[in-house]
């Protein structure tokens, strides 16, 4: 430990710029309520010889009195300071303790866990490097388990641990802990989580936390301390996008001129050129001053003053970045929101919107989808509660300088500020898709007027009598392997063998012309629906019944075609089956190479499949035989009045 080292007896000069140096992970612990969290904390500082001889006295009558161990040391209250808190016996704020060790420095972010509380689990995490997600071995993942998981991933933290604590109520069972691990991959599929571990832990005991357990021989991995000592986060800073938000203009006299900001990203050196927006003026860095004097080069996340060769004009909420490598800079974008206040989110309310050094008044235009936590499928809402996330359409009143906050975590970022009150009422990461209008296809307003139609001489009502049947499309979706086009062929064929018109499209038939520049990623999925429904709705509008066979994952995306086509004449068909059904019948060997990772973004493996939230039919290909789902479709077709029975 830093404070054991050698160098305190005899170079302590060399000792302190020993410590001064060594490397800070910022990490957080999460989960669901009295998982231990707070006792892992304590623990963990306790064992490391991280509290005064005082303090640990105060500690032991206080345990007698708050603990909830039998009066026996309760590691717990070490970061509980809250009188609510040992009250209750639960953590209500953020509490941050820094420690150091022979290898690094750290900052902790105990968390709470209640539902109620997850504002403030969301502000611990936005700083951190690193998440420890405990999980109680009796309980299992819960849905705040779930719901912390999901902040995390959106909050872009990289290296997480999965610690499952309380291995001693469960016999320190070998089975316990690896039927929880599974569990949590299983919903961990579908999150952004790129480096994960798992843990068997007895926080109250000590049992690897800093120490190997002598009660769980079966594991073999790093205990807690040595994992947080050596884990890499090297390479998570952005060190090739140069931004410096201007904070502060330094003139202290007539012969000074600094701008000073923290760099949220990249690197800048003596003599580089730059570009000062908005007003993409350029210059070259004079001098890089700091606290400690001059430096030659700087990078992230250090505060600077820089003073450029050239009389530019640049003031507080300005960015310097480089010429060839600029953010976006717009006064709209997408943003994933996290709604921290009682008050709901309101679409078209005016508040002010603070992004890195600017302060800007704005609207969230509208809400495109929430998002559940629990199953991370997305529904329309009408709003954002406390606690909810969504995704937002922002427009602001004069342009920011942003990227993406999977790139950036500083100049993507955003907290929204209540006008009113002041209070801060939520917090934003930008999105990928960005910015300026015109958004993605699907946004642009898609008005059926008479003129975009066209005239034609052949009326709907002419139509319906020459063909016998009102025009429709039933949109048959499932995961691979269901047999969403066998059934759709099916229905074809009865259909046409009784004289009628229909059509069948599916993603193959699409993708084999209109939409062959399409990949498999989710926004190319969607643009793959979105001409697929205007194929139908020409189909319809000339009469046809169109039978659309697409995997279609998206409820939302399923939405916007019942838009395009028409709700009176949209109908959604979910086909499901079995697994080892669904396996049996994939010819191609898709599930196989999904499973394997060679296919990304599949459907049900490595990305989400929302259900049908309402379907008008649901068939179970693998327990009906085909002409029972004919069946079931035509008759849903003739009791809606589509055909005549």
């Amino acid at each position: 430990m830093s404070h054991q080292s050698d160098l305190i007896a005899k170079d302590i000069l060399a000792y302190l710029e020993q410590h001064e140096h060594k490397e800070l992970l910022r990490f957080i612990t999460c989960g669901s309520v009295d998982d231990g969290k707070s006792t892992l904390i304590g623990r963990l500082l306790y064992d490391s010889k991280m509290l005064y001889e005082d303090h640990i006295a105060q500690l032991e009558n206080e345990s007698k009195v708050h603990g909830t161990t039998g009066g026996g040391f309760d590691p717990a209250l070490v970061t509980d300071g809250l009188r609510a808190e040992r009250e209750q016996g639960i953590t209500i704020d953020v509490a941050y303790r820094y420690f150091s060790t022979a290898k690094r420095k750290f900052i902790i972010a105990d968390t709470p866990g209640h539902e109620q509380y997850t504002r403030n689990m969301a502000t611990g995490a936005s700083t951190a490097d690193l998440a420890i997600i405990l999980i109680d071995a009796r309980h299992g993942v819960l849905t705040q388990t779930k719901r912390h998981s999901f902040i995390v991933s959106l909050l872009g933290i990289r290296h997480v641990v999965v610690t499952i604590n309380k291995m001693d109520l469960v016999g320190y069972d070998q089975a316990r802990f690896d039927q929880i691990c599974q569990d949590y991959k299983e919903f961990a599929s579908r999150l952004d989580l790129p480096d994960l571990h798992f843990i068997p832990l007895a926080a109250l005991h000590g049992e690897n936390v800093v120490d190997p357990s002598t009660n769980m021989p079966w594991y073999r991995g790093s205990t807690l301390m040595n994992f947080l000592e050596t884990v890499y986060i090297g390479s998570d800073r952005n060190l090739e996008d140069f931004r410096l938000p201007i904070q502060y203009v330094n003139r202290p006299n007539l012969d000074f001129r600094g701008f000073c900001g923290t760099i949220a990203s990249g690197i800048v050196r003596q003599g580089d050129e730059v570009m000062v927006l908005p007003s993409k003026r350029t210059s070259r860095i004079k001098r890089i001053v700091t606290h400690d004097g001059d430096i030659s080069e700087a990078f992230c996340p250090q505060s600077i003053t820089l003073v450029l060769e050239d009389e530019v004009d640049c003031s507080r909420g300005d960015m310097i970045v480089r010429p060839g490598n600029v953010p976006k800079v717009s006064n709209d974008f997408d943003a994933t929101v996290v709604w921290l206040s009682d008050q709901p989110m309101l679409p078209g309310k005016s508040y002010l919107f603070k992004h890195t050094t600017q302060t800007v008044s704005g609207q969230v235009d509208s809400l495109r989808y929430r998002v559940d936590v629990n199953t991370l499928h997305r529904s329309p809402a009408p709003d954002l509660q406390l606690n909810e996330i969504g995704r937002c359409s922002v427009t602001l009143s004069q342009p920011l300088f942003f990227d993406a906050y999977k790139r950036n975590r500083t100049t993507g970022a955003f907290i929204i500020i209540d006008r009113l009150t002041n209070a801060t009422v939520g917090a934003g990461m930008i999105t990928e898709r960005d910015s300026a209008r015109p958004r993605a296809a699907w946004e642009i307003s898609e008005t059926t007027s008479e003129s975009s139609q066209g005239v034609s001489d052949v009326t709907s009502a002419e139509r319906t009598a020459r063909f016998g049947q009102k025009p429709a499309t039933i949109l048959f979706t499932g995961l691979t392997g269901t047999g969403k086009s066998a059934i759709a062929q099916a229905v074809q064929r009865r259909l046409f063998d009784r004289g009628r018109a229909v059509m069948v499209i599916d993603g193959e038939l699409m993708r084999s012309g209109l939409n062959k520049d399409l990949g498999y990623s989710v926004e190319d999925r969607s643009e793959n629906l979105r001409r697929s429904a205007h194929v139908a709705k020409v189909l319809n509008d000339s009469g046809l019944i169109c039978l659309a066979a697409f995997l279609a994952p998206s409820e939302s995306v399923r939405n916007r075609v019942r838009e395009t086509v028409g709700k009176d004449r949209f109908f959604v068909v979910h086909v499901t089956a079995d697994e080892s059904v669904r396996k049996s019948r994939d010819t191609k060997g898709l599930l196989q190479k999904a499973d394997a990772g060679i296919l990304p973004n599949f459907p049900g493996v490595s990305s989400l499949y929302e259900e049908p939230v309402s379907p008008n039919l649901t068939l179970d290909s693998g327990a009906l035989p085909v002409e029972q789902c004919v069946d079931a479709v035509i008759d849903l077709l003739e009791k809606k009045g589509f055909l005549k029975a």
